[in-house]
């Protein structure tokens, strides 16, 4: 009485009677064919195309998020381009008021070197040139250095002993250079 369930009812017991049938006719598990094992069936062709549209997904999926990657790497470099053009040009305003400047204090009375507020203005004259250093200016005054014609104009030749020839003899006009792009050209005399 250990074989049945808390109800009380008995387990079923199996059949004292045995069918004698043939055996010879069932095939083994592992040749049996499954229907979704034979040829052009219907399934394993739309497992292989589900499977060839996947892999065409994702060969576009990465194309696509390569083509970003550089639109964006582009973008940025044109965003760069463009501040850094605009900053250029707002430096190249100002380099004809920054030229008054430099010639107004170059050329100062004798009566009236030492005064105090001329001193103040070459402090400030100082800061505005310290100020345009930091932000990526610089200044092109290339006396004694070989004739470079894309940061130099030649305006006169020089005969010359203390300077080679094709050598700056005297800056005119300094030029100014913002990073690698030059924003005015120096005015320069030459050695023959």
């Amino acid at each position: 009485m250990t074989d049945h369930d808390p109800k009380g009812t008995p387990p079923e017991q199996p059949d004292a009677t045995v069918d004698n049938e043939d055996t010879s006719e069932v095939k083994p598990v592992e040749t049996m064919e499954t229907p979704a094992a034979k040829p052009g069936n219907q399934p394993l062709a739309e497992v292989a195309a589900a499977q060839k549209a996947a892999q065409d997904y994702m060969a576009g999926w990465q194309r696509e998020r390569a083509e970003f990657a550089n639109y964006k790497k582009r973008v940025e470099r044109e965003m760069a381009d463009l501040s850094q053009s605009a900053a250029a040009d707002a430096f190249k305003a100002l380099l004809p008021a920054l030229d008054d400047f430099e010639l107004a204090m170059s050329n100062i009375p004798a009566e009236l070197q030492g005064n105090s507020w001329l001193n103040g203005l070459g402090a400030v004259q100082r800061k505005f040139l310290k100020a345009l250093g930091e932000a990526g200016i610089s200044i092109i005054d290339p006396k004694g250095q070989p004739f470079d014609p894309s940061k130099h104009e030649a305006v006169a030749t020089d005969d010359s002993s203390e300077v080679e020839s094709g050598h700056v003899t005297a800056t005119l006009r300094k030029g100014y250079a913002y990073g690698d792009r030059v924003l005015r050209t120096a005015l320069v005399r030459v050695a023959n």
